[in-house]
Order: C-alpha cells, then structure tokens, then sequence
C-alpha cells in the first residue's frame, strides 16, 4: 500500500469520528444509543410518577401539551357568593308568607266588514275598549296575531234527507281545500254516536279520504249535543286557541245531555271558538213550496227555529259565527270568511278589577273606537262609511280555588 493512499484512509476514519460524536450526547452515560419514546398517555390520565407536566403562559404551547395554547390559570381563589337576604317578618305577626294569584284574562277579537266579512287589520290599543260585567278593564295586553289552525270539524252524517248529507259534504270539502300546511285537522262525526274519523293531523290527503268515506249513513239519528260535549272534553287537552266548526241541521234527538247543560259547558270551555253552518236550508224551502201544510209542518218549522238558534247560541257565546246558507255555492266564500277570521285576531289581555276566583260567569263587552272615544268609523277608497262586527266571546267562566 502507498504511503498516500494510507494517509487518505486515516483521515476518512477521523473525520467518521467527528461526525458520530455529537450522538452520544441523547444517551445515558457511556451510551450511544437514543432513549426510548415515552408511551403515549390516554386523555385524562394521571402523568407517570416522576413525570413533570409545565402549564404554559397564557398565548403559548408549553410542556406536551403540543401545539394548543393553554391559558394561565389563576391561583386566587374565587370570592363566595353573597349570602341571600334574609327577610324576617315583624314579630307581631309571625313567621308567614303572603302568595298573591292575579288573574289574567286574555280575549280573541275579531273585527270585520258586515259585507265582505274581510278582517280589518291595523288597529291599535286605543283603538278597545273592554267591558266586564259593565264595569271598564284597563288592557295591560296587546297584539295582533296570525295563526295556524287547530280545528275540529263535527260533522252531522245521519239518515234523514240527502240534501243535507249533501252541504254537509259540500262545506266540509270546501273548507278542508282551505287549508295550509301548518294547520291540524279532526274529522268527527255523528249520529246515535260520535266517532272519530281521522285524528288531528297535518296531512291534507288523510282528510279527504275520510270525507270520502261519508257515503252512506247508519243511523237517522242526531244527537248534536253529546257529540259537541265530547268534541269539547277532547279539546281540553290541547293547550292555545282551538276551534270547532259544526256542520249539521242543528236538530238532537236522544241526547243525554240537554241543552243547559251543553250551553254551561260551552261557557265553561277556554280558548274554543265555535262556528256553525245549518244545512238543508233549500230543502226546507222547498218543503214549504210544496204546500205541506198541517199541525206536522208547523212543527217541523218550530223544530228547525229552534236548531237554528241553538246553532247560532254556540258561536256567539263563544266569539265565533252562525250561517245558514241556502245555497250550496255560497260554501267557499264562506269558509274564507271563516278562515280569515281564524287567521287573523286581536288579542287584549287584562286582570280584572274583580279579584274574586269564585268561579261565577262574568260578561264580557268589547267595543271599537277612535281616538276621541267614540265609535270607530270605518270608510272605503271612496269614503262612504263601511257597517262593520266586533266579533268575540260573550262571557267566560273565573277561576274557583279549592279550599
């Protein structure tokens, strides 16, 4: 071997000694091995004996704690929470406590042209005045509202004259067609019996198969009151405004409960306004064209007077509407009206100066006026003066504490 290529050879290996040096220095002493990686620790987990963890200044990593910035925790100690009042009676009168209930009455009112039966909105506060038992309340609520619908609609499917199966038909699919998508339906019906035809649903094509299914009745008989008794019952469940539109000739026959009793709980049910269409109305014109004279039509008439004010006694005690229309064409414009009403109310709210929870009837009185207290004068584009309702219920019943 040359002598150079030996002194190039000793000088590759010194230089390979250089280089491996810095090494031995991630080793223990007298190693050159790397130590070897810590086992990764599960989160929560106590740090291993003798393992040091650093929290770092607030808006930099530090430890292991890997790229997250911890903030710097506080080592004071957080001050206790103020101690509550405590409030003590007067010694005279001893150790009790006084709990005040104010009732609150709140009341749906509707105002709409006696033409048209179009919803006039854009009234004001002191635009109402209400009245309770005669006596004036102040309003301590105000709102004008527009809702979906939760109804009932009870319908008269009984054996007696096709001309009435037939609007009833007619006015329950023409206010089913006016429905939104939000709005949830019951359809009941009744003769001898009341039955539930379809439950409250939101699904307008459930409600007209059920309608479909009206073909043929069982029964001739009517019994309109348990029917509107049950209907009612079933709606105390239902928390907010709930409405019942009641199609039929308005006629009972064997019902258990009789007409006091209905009207009490009428009155006695919140938040349920009632609106009533009669039907047959041309087939009982045409009855009477035909000359069918006799202490038998004298009745008859008699009879239906009387359904027709029963039906109409349902919707104004509770601030809904009667109709009686004579043709079936008139049903849409009807169930808009309907419909626009429902929608579309104003709602005062007010504790009444009468105090008493004795569970006594108390009337109710609303009234329109303008800004001078005096009634309200509505005119059209042309400023002729239009005739208009104030629409809402006649009375409620006050709550009654149990001793």
């Amino acid at each position: 071997m040359s002598y150079s290529l030996m002194c190039r050879r000793v000088a590759s290996i010194f230089l390979a000694s250089l280089l491996s040096a810095p090494i031995a220095l991630y080793g223990q002493q007298g190693s050159t091995q790397p130590p070897p990686a810590d086992p990764p620790q599960q989160s929560g987990q106590a740090p291993a004996a003798g393992q040091e963890t650093q929290t770092p200044e607030a808006g930099g990593p530090g430890g292991d704690t890997g790229a997250v910035a911890l903030p710097k925790k506080s080592t004071k100690e957080a001050p206790p929470p103020p101690a509550a009042p405590k409030v003590t009676n007067p010694a005279d009168i001893g150790n009790y406590s006084i709990r005040v209930d104010v009732p609150l009455v709140n009341v749906d009112v509707g105002v709409v042209l006696e033409k048209t039966r179009q919803f006039v909105p854009s009234l004001q506060e002191g635009n109402f005045r209400i009245f309770e038992d005669g006596v004036e309340q102040k309003i301590s609520g105000f709102q004008q509202i527009k809702q979906p619908i939760t109804a009932v609609m009870l319908l008269e499917f009984a054996s007696v004259n096709y001309a009435f199966v037939y609007d009833m038909r007619v006015a329950a699919d023409a206010f089913a067609r006016q429905l939104k998508p939000e709005d949830y339906i019951a359809v009941m019906t009744y003769d001898l019996h009341t039955h539930i035809v379809t439950d409250f649903t939101q699904d307008k094509r459930r409600v007209y198969e059920s309608l479909n299914t009206l073909t043929i009745p069982t029964f001739s008989d009517r019994n309109m009151f348990d029917a509107l008794y049950e209907t009612l019952d079933r709606m105390n469940a239902i928390e907010g405004r709930k409405y019942v539109i009641l199609i039929g000739s308005g006629r009972d026959t064997f019902s258990k409960v009789n007409l006091d009793k209905i009207l009490k709980k009428v009155k006695a049910t919140p938040d349920v306004t009632i609106f009533t269409i009669s039907t047959g109305q041309m087939a009982r014109e045409q009855a009477d064209a035909r000359g069918m004279g006799g202490t038998r039509t004298s009745m008859r008439d008699l009879d239906y007077a009387q359904a027709d004010n029963e039906m109409r006694t349902f919707a104004s005690l509770t601030g809904g509407q009667w109709y009686n229309p004579m043709f079936v064409g008139a049903m849409p414009e009807i169930f808009k009206a309907i419909n626009d009403s429902i929608r579309s109310a104003y709602v005062l709210s007010y504790h009444p100066t009468n105090a008493k929870m004795d569970g006594s009837y108390r009337k109710l009185k609303v009234e329109v006026v303008d800004n001078e207290g005096k009634p309200l004068r509505i005119e059209d584009e042309k400023h002729k003066q239009q005739k208009y309702d104030v629409i809402a219920r006649e009375g409620y019943k006050s709550k009654q504490t149990v001793d």
